[in-house]
């Protein structure tokens, strides 16, 4: 248990202490409420005033009573407060008060149940984009790294419903369960799914047979890492070459080509446009590699006169620079061209 917690408890039950001494001078002494209270507090206190009245024989052993219980449990207070300042617990109080409030503003998040070193890994990626997201994690000796990496967290089950409201899995926009168990990601699973029935849940397997399981529970996809690794170390052997290039347009580390996803707007001015009319390739520079429609199908390797529908997700090979440019042109409505134009005639002239 820890420190603050401990002060709670000692406080609650010096109240309770406090109640049966009130209580009790007033049912042996006789005495007011006001008068039975003050005895209980100086009793308590041990400031060594004289009683209201003489005490009886009973009222006597009922006061030593409290003296012997009150004292431990004043002593136990003083105890946990001097391990809360030496140990800077007020610091970390004050700190989990803030973090509360950052995730109840949260909306649109993604709430990530465990961080292992999968779970790390997703948060590095998410912070990088940068996606809200909040961590679950129950073991307490994690939360000093989250706490270093400055991770929205909460310590807590997240089989159990109040951690995930916590969380704000109403709000949230997925739900991505990488504990070590496949049990627990069953149960987590289920739990969220009964919580937030539109929620994306996105859950890792690890042995064979419980995806099956965590799809049953109300998981929309689930990933076994054990099977995209021992699959992606039989391609570097297989196909070196085509590792290489996922390898590059996937991963950070390469700043020369990266691979993202852009949705068209319902408003976009591309909607209806056919690639080469949208001059992506030409304007910009980006290879569009393929289109996700609303419906679900993935158009592979789209030809020049494939039309542009609203909410597609356009799968974009280039360089960050270009397609940061194509989020911009989607996001303003304007054609690539117009854009393009536009930066031009903004540049500085050098004389």
């Amino acid at each position: 248990m820890d420190p603050v917690r401990h002060l709670k408890v000692s406080i609650m039950v010096l109240a309770l202490l406090m109640t049966v001494g009130t209580t009790g001078y007033m049912v042996i002494e006789g005495w007011r409420p006001l008068d039975s209270l003050y005895m209980t507090v100086i009793t308590l206190g041990t400031v060594g005033f004289r009683e209201i009245t003489p005490l009886s024989d009973i009222g006597k052993i009922f006061t030593m009573f409290l003296i012997i219980i009150g004292v431990s449990v004043i002593g136990y207070i003083v105890g946990s407060l001097a391990q809360i300042m030496f140990e800077g617990q007020f610091q970390r109080i004050i700190g989990r008060k803030k973090v509360e409030k950052k995730i109840l503003a949260l909306n649109d998040h993604y709430i990530i149940c465990g961080f292992g070193r999968i779970g790390a890994l997703i948060c590095k990626e998410f912070a990088a984009k940068p996606l809200p997201f909040v961590v679950i994690e129950k073991h307490p000796e994690v939360h000093e790294r989250l706490h270093q990496e400055e991770y929205l967290h909460i310590r807590g089950d997240a089989t159990e419903d109040d951690t995930l409201l916590r969380a704000g899995i109403k709000r949230a926009k997925g739900l991505i369960s990488v504990v070590t168990s496949d049990t627990e990601n069953v149960y987590i699973t289920l739990t969220a799914r009964g919580l937030n029935p539109d929620l994306f849940i996105l859950a890792r397997s690890g042995e064979e047979g419980s995806d099956i399981k965590l799809k049953r529970a109300g998981a929309n996809k689930v990933v076994s890492p054990y099977l995209i690794g021992g699959s992606r170390m039989a391609q570097a052997i297989l196909r070196p070459n085509v590792v290489d290039f996922i390898e590059i347009a996937t991963g950070r580390e390469h700043l020369e080509l990266q691979m993202e996803e852009i949705i068209i707007p319902e408003e976009s001015a591309f909607v209806g446009e056919n690639l080469v009319g949208a001059g992506f390739r030409k304007e910009i520079g980006v290879i569009i590699v393929g289109i996700k429609k609303t419906n679900g199908r993935m158009v592979f390797n789209p030809d020049s006169h494939t039309k542009i529908e609203a909410l597609d997700t356009l799968i974009v090979l280039g360089d960050p620079s270009s397609i940061t440019k194509l989020e911009e042109v989607v996001s303003c409505g304007a054609s690539a061209a117009a854009v393009i134009n536009k930066q031009k005639k903004d540049q500085p002239r050098h004389a």
